[in-house]
């Protein structure tokens, strides 16, 4: 009880601190702006665009340029090497391991030792902070948390270098106040083997009962979940965990899983809490419960923000825009500079704005195609490479096709659900789906990291189409004036049940869901 008390105290000073940059938030992202040139002016990617000559935004703007992973990569690869004062002074030591880009089968964001105090954890006290405003008597520092995270690895080619996802290596830097009330201990939550990691922690869980919050992402917390009542016999979780209150989530869209996560906990008081936790940062928090209005942009935080309107992406001299410029319900491609040694980078995500005073947003999309329903971010260019490898060996030609997640329900897995109109079929099509899964799970780490055992993610099912299907979706959408395009990838279920009445109609019978 005395550790939870001297943490409210520390809560009210945070969130008076939360206070002040949603008060004054164009003060401090230039605060931000200037501590962040300052500190980098001295490495290698600060004397290679002059930081130290840099006095405005504008000159800022006009001197570094917007770049992707593959632009950083070189500069990623000698820091991750052990090479010193290259993004960020000093060595960087951790490296947060994501989904891949054409180039690379995996990406490593550099994640230093001050963007982990700095803005991950620090933007994780900031949602407890949060927390504990709306629900001072939450006790999350009296009982015991569950978190599920990932786990850390070593190459043999960057021996200096540790390397995992976000996830894994907050766990592994988790402050000692906080450890002695989360389970399970980082010996067990980092533990590389999936399988064996959900079994233990399903143990130590079941024997843990004074549980009032858990934190991860869905699909893996549902298939602990799962187990954890296969194991018990019980009908929910309050069976198991009376206390349990709190769900900390963020990584996939949470709505196709709120429903499930309802009948776990069937209580009154249950608290969703969201943040937008990426492998680049911490970027938000949602600051009011119970109400949908966004994510609560962390503008102190170690990182500075720009902007480019989505309608001018694609354009070759794009150009992004500051905070202070934005604009309501408008989409923009969001670019970062960190205290990570990203600069002017963008992670490819699109966000919206619901509100300006104070500034919160809404992650509404990507700037590439994706489906990441259950963690494994899988990209056009993962699909565009598997069926370019897999048809001509297989004989195979498509017309046409869409990708869709099949999410988890009861007791079945998630999966993806392929729609494609042949121009030439396989003979075998169960046959060509296991050969086109196989080659995704070479290509996309995330993919087979969910694929394996089969624990959140199931081997991917082929719907064959009738010829002219597509078409008819197109004819049916150019009348309501809507983009003639049809989208091969996309993160729920919306398209493909626009395409279900169609199917029927030619099927005449129930097609599928």
């Amino acid at each position: 009880m005395l550790v939870d008390h001297i943490v409210k105290a520390y809560m009210k000073y945070r969130m008076e601190k939360i206070m002040r940059f949603r008060a004054r938030p164009i003060h401090y992202q230039k605060q931000v702006f200037n501590s962040l040139l300052r500190k980098a002016s001295r490495t290698q990617y600060g004397r290679r665009y002059k930081f130290d000559k840099i006095k405005s935004y504008t000159e800022f703007r006009d001197s570094v340029p917007l770049v992707s992973y593959e632009a950083l990569w070189p500069w990623i690869d000698r820091a991750m090497r052990g090479e010193k004062n290259v993004l960020w002074p000093g060595r960087t030591k951790y490296f947060s391991k994501s989904s891949g880009t054409s180039n690379a089968r995996s990406k490593y964001i550099p994640v230093t030792s001050e963007n982990l105090r700095k803005n991950h954890i620090a933007g994780s006290w900031d949602a407890m902070t949060i927390l504990y405003h709306h629900h001072p008597d939450v006790k999350v520092f009296h009982k015991k948390n569950l978190v599920l995270g990932g786990s850390l690895e070593k190459r043999i080619d960057y021996p200096k270098a540790v390397i995992g996802d976000i996830s894994a290596l907050m766990i592994d830097n988790m402050p000692g106040v906080a450890r002695p009330f989360f389970v399970p201990k980082p010996k067990v939550s980092l533990m590389p083997d999936w399988e064996e990691k959900i079994e233990a922690i399903s143990e130590i869980a079941i024997s843990t009962p004074d549980i009032v919050l858990f934190g991860g992402v869905p699909t893996w917390n549902l298939v602990l979940f799962q187990k954890i009542l296969e194991k018990t016999g019980k009908k929910d979780l309050t069976e198991i965990w009376p206390d349990l209150k709190v769900y900390f989530h963020g990584g996939v869209g949470f709505a196709p899983y709120r429903a499930s996560f309802e009948k776990l906990i069937p209580r009154d008081d249950l608290v969703f809490l969201e943040s937008y936790n990426a492998s680049e940062g911490l970027f938000a928090i949602q600051d009011v419960l119970h109400q949908d209005l966004g994510l609560l942009l962390l503008l102190d935080r170690s990182i500075f923000f720009e902007f480019i309107p989505l309608e001018y992406y694609e354009e070759d001299e794009r150009q992004a825009i500051p905070l202070w410029e934005v604009e309501k319900d408008r989409d923009y491609v969001i670019v970062i500079s960190t205290n990570a040694g990203l600069w002017r980078y963008i992670p490819g995500d699109v966000i919206r704005f619901s509100s300006i005073f104070p500034y919160r947003i809404k992650v509404s999309g990507r700037t590439k195609q994706y489906i990441n329903a259950f963690g494994e971010e899988l990209m056009i260019h993962n699909v565009d490479e598997a069926l370019g490898k897999v048809c001509p060996s297989q004989k195979v030609q498509i017309a046409n096709y869409t990708v869709a997640p099949k999410y988890i329900d009861g007791g079945q897995r998630g999966r993806h659900q392929w729609y494609i109109e042949f121009a030439q079929a396989p003979k075998d099509i169960d046959r060509f789906a296991r050969r086109l899964d196989h080659q995704l799970r070479k290509i996309n780490s995330d993919y087979d990291a969910k694929r394996t055992g089969g624990l959140a993610l199931d081997c991917l099912e082929i719907y064959a189409l009738p010829s002219g299907t597509f078409d008819s979706w197109l004819k049916g959408r150019v009348k309501l004036g809507s983009q003639s395009k049809i989208p091969r990838l996309a993160n729920d279920r919306r398209f493909v049940d626009q395409l279900i009445p169609i199917l029927e109609a030619k099927s005449h019978g129930e097609f599928p869901h």
